[in-house]
């Protein structure tokens, strides 16, 4: 008989020989067709619900709300469902055609004439959508929504996954797959809010869907046909569940005492397939959970009961989420900071003159995130080329700086664009009223809207740091077993920053309410409200936050690992860099 080594050493190279930069075109053209048809749909569902389904503004702007809450949820269940169950080439598969149907029908309803009320006749009121012409539109934006939770937390940890992290040489290349993803989903939002919208409102729906349609039925196709180049981790069951086995053992043996770190249980058949890149090893934080890796019973060793006795590797995948928790919940006010470009910058920018030089062409006010991902896609560009080159020679490390350090240098920028922003409000205010423009919201004020390009332009340079240091951080510090359902919590700060804004706004304009209608941000009149008042209050928040980031970067812990190959106790490359 031969040697069984030699067949794993081959099953190991066979392994490596997978994956790598080769597959980057499929998976990245994946990703820019889901962009461009949420991103061209969203971006003006507004305009197709108010103009072509007639639905009152009220219930228009509910309907979009909701679309974006559900679709910003919903990665949580397809990352849950990428870990446990189907791993992460299947949900992402699965979900694109779902994705791909959902794009269909909405792409059907707006073509076909069945599926949308009549067209205005004059002066007489329009006919509102039917409630199944209503049902054949929440069903297209249902199904868009789930495509959706599957494919944006799966595809950025599926395209990091092609590059093995044991081998030096591609866990360089890891990094720099954070920076061009999030570069090429830039020029996808940034074709999408431009072309796509543009051909929307002037070609046709039915161009203006088909055609991201069209974009994402290819980009399944080609997908799939990467299947035999793709690197393919397969799922290990639910990590919840090994969650919860390590907090009921640790409930269970509370009384226990402590024993050696020596002592605790440790079992590398059982945790094989959770530990492909490396192991765990102990960490003396949140040593209450360390009593569910104590044996209290010889036999537990030959056959332990999960809900009883959980490995050290367990225990610190436990430990591991806990600790990313402060470092998470810090990223939620940036979000609600650049929420503002949407809402109350978009404002301004209706109020000013939006003149190209003294051409008749006006800048619509929502074409002013241009600015943003201009600046982040020029961010991403010079960080990629010059600043990481650079950094390397000062600190050793592959990819520049730490992605703590990257992320502290975004919430920095961002305290800085909504600073700009109030002192940018004040010169708008002032103009109005030289103008005697104060009592006149709808009239222009003869101040150029190119103003408001240095707060778009430093939202979109924080985003370039803190964003892709964000999912670097979730991708690098999420247990081995958990990288979908650590990246899908990228996806749940954003919604959350969403809700904050809307809990902020609802609390000012409450609380500042005055008599004779007055108030910091006025219903029907910004040149009469205190909207810098408000922006600086969104400015002071972030300075504490980042007090708050900075104290836990400070005394954040690096997951260790062991990695195969290599003697216990050797860590990460980052591990000893331990702050912001």
């Amino acid at each position: 008989m031969g040697d069984p080594r030699i067949g794993e050493g081959k099953m190991e190279e066979k392994r490596r020989r997978k994956g790598g930069i080769r597959t980057m075109p499929f998976i990245f053209a994946n990703e820019v067709s889901e962009k461009l048809a949420v991103v061209g749909f969203s971006a003006n569902m507004i305009s197709y619900l108010t103009q072509q389904m007639h639905l009152p503004l009220a219930k228009a702007a509910t309907t979009l709300t909701n679309f974006g809450g559900t679709a910003s949820l919903t990665p949580l269940l397809g990352a849950f469902v990428s870990d446990a169950y189907l791993g992460r080439f299947w949900t992402i598969t699965a979900s694109s055609i779902i994705y791909q149907i959902g794009m269909i029908s909405l792409t059907a309803s707006a073509v076909l004439p069945h599926f949308r009320p009549p067209s205005c006749v004059g002066n007489q009121p329009c006919q509102e959508a039917s409630t199944w012409q209503l049902s054949v539109l929440y069903a297209s934006l249902a199904l868009t929504a789930v495509g959706a939770g599957g494919i944006r937390p799966c595809v950025v940890a599926f395209g990091a996954d092609q590059f093995d992290g044991s081998d030096p040489k591609q866990k360089t290349r890891t990094w720099k797959f954070f920076n061009w993803y999030y570069f090429c989903m830039g020029v996808a939002i940034l074709v999408a809010v431009t072309v796509v919208v543009y051909v929307q409102d002037n070609v046709g729906w039915g161009w203006g869907l088909g055609i991201p349609t069209v974009a994402m039925g290819v980009s399944v196709v080609s997908f799939v046909v990467g299947y035999p180049m793709y690197r393919n981790l397969e799922p290990v069951g639910s990590p919840f569940t090994r969650l919860a086995q390590v907090v009921v053992g640790a409930v269970k043996k509370r009384g226990v005492g402590m024993v050696g770190v020596g002592e605790l249980y440790e079992n590398d058949e059982l945790d094989e397939t959770i530990s492909l890149d490396g192991k765990l090893i102990h960490t003396d934080q949140f040593t209450f959970f360390d009593k569910a890796a104590i044996v209290t019973e010889e036999g537990d060793r030959v056959k332990p009961d999960p809900w009883r006795l959980s490995t050290v590797h367990r225990v610190e995948e436990l430990k591991s989420l806990i600790r990313m928790g402060p470092i998470w919940a810090a990223g939620i006010l940036i979000f609600t900071a650049a929420a503002q470009q949407s809402t109350f910058s978009l404002q301004q920018a209706r109020t000013m003159d939006r003149h190209v030089g003294r051409s008749s062409f006006l800048i619509p006010p929502g074409s002013m995130s241009v600015f943003t991902i201009l600046s982040m896609l020029f961010t991403i560009t010079v960080y990629d080329r010059l600043l990481i080159p650079a950094a390397r020679r000062l600190t050793g490390l592959d990819r520049g700086i730490s992605f703590l350090k990257r992320m502290g240098v975004g919430f920095t920028i961002s305290v800085a664009a909504t600073f700009v922003a109030g002192f940018v409000e004040v010169m708008r205010k002032q103009a109005a009223a030289e103008h005697g423009l104060t009592d006149e919201p709808r009239s222009t004020i003869p101040m150029t809207v190119f103003w408001l390009v240095p707060q778009y332009a430093l939202h979109g340079a924080a985003e370039a740091f803190m964003s892709i240091g964000h999912l670097e951080f979730f991708y690098d510090q999420a247990p081995e077993s958990m990288k979908s359902t650590a990246t899908a919590l990228f996806w749940m700060s954003i919604s959350m920053g969403n809700y904050a804004s809307t809990f902020i706004v609802s609390l000012v304009h409450r609380l500042s309410a005055g008599p004779n209608g007055s108030n910091w941000l006025p219903d029907n009149n910004l040149n009469r409200g205190r909207l810098e008042y408000f922006y600086w209050l969104i400015t002071a928040l972030q300075v504490l936050n980042l007090g708050y980031y900075v104290v836990c970067a400070r005394f954040y812990t690096y997951k260790p690992v062991e990695v195969r190959g290599k003697k216990e106790g050797v860590c990460m490359e980052d591990m000893a860099t331990t702050s912001v």
